[in-house]
């Protein structure tokens, strides 16, 4: 009766939002078979995203890759090998951590040293996890792809996809067929489509779960605390004024007295997700513990995926003036890459702030999806350059010609000129402001991009000359004639 109660009058539910996120590859297996190899190819060498954690650093590695118009987030783990004790029963642990986060494992073994005990001893235990598993046998330069995995069959865990990372050779292949289409699924969950999406992030006990309960009422969320949606992310929707959000929660909804350990508390691989899938992103900040590397971290994730940002600067309440003018003074110190973004002060706990985070998310979500017309972009450009020019270069101007929107969340801003590429920092910078002020972008991202023409009189030298020639024989003729 209560729950039909809650249904009616605040009309939510909780959804599944596994489809909606970016897939997750873990790679495992032996140590030295290739793992930190192929990570450095799936996601083309970058660096570890917010994985610094302690305790985390170490053991997990996380990327973020990209094939045609697929993209994925990829674990790197430490070695198992097989021993349970010390550094390796601890490396083993995490390994196995992201397998469960994992939407498909990438098994590796060695091409040259053939199947052995261990890797007998993994699969048996990838067998039992449910995982989408996919045996790739690396170290296989040189060697007939059949040959190489002939062996790999016994493990019964499909066929073997034969690579050599450190080359690349097959590692697209790799990719194309981890993303094979597959039968449609059956579930019924789906992701509800109508709302602005928001991410809540943080480090681990900032009060996320502390703001989260305040905005949808802790009782609801006690109601839906459902078994195994400890790791899972979840859409919660929610209504305010007339106005649809959907929250998404990285933690899973339920009692926080179950929630007893750190690194349960905040899955990394879940906030990446998270903030992919999310449109506005909530940023958490712990004012009495400052602000640290890893918000920055985070913070700059956030940035590069292009989301629109509020900032909660949350246990405001308590702090003294002097605490206050630190925070403040940080913030303007470490994060002068993110003065678009509104910073609210907040009490999550007493709920002082929390409020005025949706007209901020309202405002951030606007502008990360207006609209914007040709006409006013060029013109727009046009003031831009007029009231300040592109430098010279090589004693050529830099022309820019017209603009137009390239895309949304973030916004977009197609340039087109010539010699864009040689267009420095500080007139994109100009530009930037520029188009931010006059459109009036508040909290999202603006990303402007160059893209420069062939000279559109290139090749046509030898045309114009022979016009030329023509008309002087003409004129010659009409002089001689005169004569």
């Amino acid at each position: 009766m209560f729950m039909a109660m809650m249904a009616n009058c605040f009309a939510w539910k909780l959804h599944r939002a596994d489809e909606f996120m970016k897939p997750v590859l873990a790679l495992v297996g032996r140590p030295n078979v290739g793992k930190s190899t192929l990570f450095n190819r799936l996601t083309k060498s970058r660096d570890a995203l917010v994985a610094d954690q302690p305790g985390l650093t170490r053991d997990r590695k996380y990327g973020e890759g990209r094939l045609g118009q697929r993209s994925y987030i990829v674990i790197d783990t430490g070695g198992l090998s097989g021993e349970s004790e010390g550094i390796d029963q601890h490396m083993a642990q995490q390994s196995w951590l992201a397998v469960e986060e994992a939407s498909a494992v990438l098994f590796l073994v060695d091409a040259r040293a053939g199947l052995t005990p261990a890797d007998e001893n993994i699969a048996q235990r990838l067998r039992q996890s449910g995982k989408k598993v996919f045996v790739v046998v690396n170290k296989a330069e040189g060697l007939e792809p059949a040959m190489a995995a002939v062996e790999f069959h016994s493990l019964g865990l499909g066929e073997p996809l034969a690579i050599a990372a450190v080359h690349g050779q097959g590692v697209k292949q790799l990719v194309e067929e981890i993303f094979a289409p597959e039968e449609p699924s059956e579930s019924g969950d789906k992701v509800p489509e109508k709302g602005i999406r928001i991410a809540l992030v943080g480090r681990p006990n900032v009060g996320k779960s502390t703001l989260l309960n305040r905005i949808l009422g802790e009782e609801r969320v006690v109601v839906f605390d459902l078994p195994g949606t400890t790791r899972d992310s979840i859409f919660v929707p929610f209504e305010r004024d007339g106005q649809e959000y959907i929250f998404i929660d990285t933690a899973g909804v339920r009692r926080r007295s179950r929630v007893k350990q750190a690194v349960e508390k905040f899955s990394i691989i879940k906030t990446l997700q998270a903030i992919d899938a999310s449109q506005v992103v909530i940023m958490v900040l712990d004012a009495q513990e400052g602000i640290s590397d890893q918000d920055a971290h985070l913070l700059g994730y956030v940035l590069d995926s292009g989301r629109a940002i509020v900032i909660a600067v949350n246990k405001w309440d308590h702090l003294s003036q002097e605490q206050r003018d630190k925070v403040r003074r940080e913030l303007d110190l470490k994060l002068p890459f993110l003065d678009f973004a509104r910073i609210h002060f907040i009490s999550a706990l007493h709920g002082t702030g929390v409020g005025e985070l949706f007209e901020s998310v309202q405002r951030a979500y606007r502008s990360a999806m207006i609209q914007l017309a040709t006409p006013k972009l060029t013109r727009l450009l046009e003031d831009a350059v007029m009231a300040h020019s592109p430098p010279l270069v090589r004693g050529r101007r830099i022309k820019l010609r017209y603009a137009h929107q390239g895309g949304k969340n973030p916004p977009v801003i197609i340039i087109h000129g010539n010699q864009t590429n040689a267009v420095p920092d500080a007139y994109r910078r100009y530009l930037s402001n520029i188009f931010r002020k006059q459109l009036r972008l508040e909290g999202t991202p603006l990303r402007i991009e160059f893209k420069g023409g062939d000279n559109p009189f290139a090749g046509r030298r030898n045309v114009l000359t022979k016009r030329q020639k023509e008309k002087r024989r003409r004129l010659v003729r009409h002089i001689k004639k005169g004569k």
